[in-house]
């Protein structure tokens, strides 16, 4: 699955930032001293294992603020698989201007491309039912626009990207508001019609609470084991989507998956999501 690139102009705080840490107060002294100004050189950003890519707009888009003037030629896309040795990316141009770009293109092409990875694994696993694997607001501070794309890459779906998205009621906010009944009964009565709500539980008479009182759109079924999520599909009978969270390894998603469940989110997408090895050969 491949998904059309994001605007430059979103991204490009956040790589100006990267590169802007990595140049320090007084830039790349190393090639500054060692290279001479006029060399030229073409580079291969190359993948040292299979994996699925992602980060390829976002490592061009670095070496571009680095140096507008590089030629730079895209060989496989983001979203797309790719075998141990492949070259993904050529670079053509200034040899200072590509070795100081290098190192920010490659954490953010490897990492993003770890994180499609990942999610390509937990789609495969749920091939074969109609679940969704989605990702978390558990991302690199800084990088969510970024490593959520990457999950798109990967097959997986999108939750909220910000805490204004959607209303999502969680465990603290039924307990700061005092119950189920009341934190749904205040939903309904100030919420956007425009806003979807999903709201969490953990036990059974929580959701059967939840369906009685309605308001929700979907419910969050946490930490839950397989038996008690198949239980509570069957109560939720269709009138609402239904997420699995907690605890979704590769190993368990599909059993996960097999009780019914809507949807099945895991922070692991992003937070736990292996660096890719690449690098960049001259």
């Amino acid at each position: 699955m491949i998904h059309s690139a994001l605007p430059d102009l979103i991204l490009e705080p956040m790589v100006r930032t990267a590169l802007l840490e990595d140049l320090g107060s007084y830039g790349d002294i190393t090639t500054r001293t060692v290279v001479p100004a006029d060399t030229i050189f073409a580079a291969k950003m190359n993948a040292r294992e299979d994996a699925v890519v992602s980060g390829m707009q976002v490592a061009a888009l670095a070496f571009r603020l680095v140096d507008p003037t590089l030629e730079i030629k895209t060989l496989v896309a983001d979203g797309q698989r790719c075998k141990s040795g492949e070259t993904l990316m050529e670079v053509h141009g200034s040899a200072a201007s590509i070795l100081t770009g290098e190192r920010v293109a490659l954490n953010f092409a490897g990492r993003l491309t770890g994180i499609a990875t990942k999610t390509a694994g937990f789609v495969a696993a749920t091939q074969g039912t109609m679940t969704r694997i989605t990702c978390t607001r558990k991302t690199t501070p800084g990088l969510r626009i970024a490593e959520k794309m990457a999950v798109l890459h990967g097959g997986g779906f999108n939750h909220r990207y910000s805490l204004s998205d959607a209303i999502l009621i969680k465990d603290n906010h039924i307990a700061a508001a005092g119950g189920v009944r009341p934190v749904l009964e205040a939903t309904k009565a100030q919420a956007s019609h425009m806003m979807a709500v999903e709201i969490e539980v953990d036990q059974l008479d929580q959701l059967e609470e939840v369906l009685t009182v309605g308001g929700a759109d979907v419910v969050l079924l946490d930490n839950m084991d397989n038996d008690m999520l198949r239980k509570a599909v069957a109560m939720v009978a269709g009138r609402m989507h239904t997420e699995a969270s907690g605890n979704v390894t590769l190993e368990r998603v599909a059993s996960v998956a097999a009780t019914g469940v809507d949807y099945i989110s895991s922070g692991a997408l992003t937070h736990s999501a292996r660096t890719i090895d690449l690098g960049l050969d001259f």
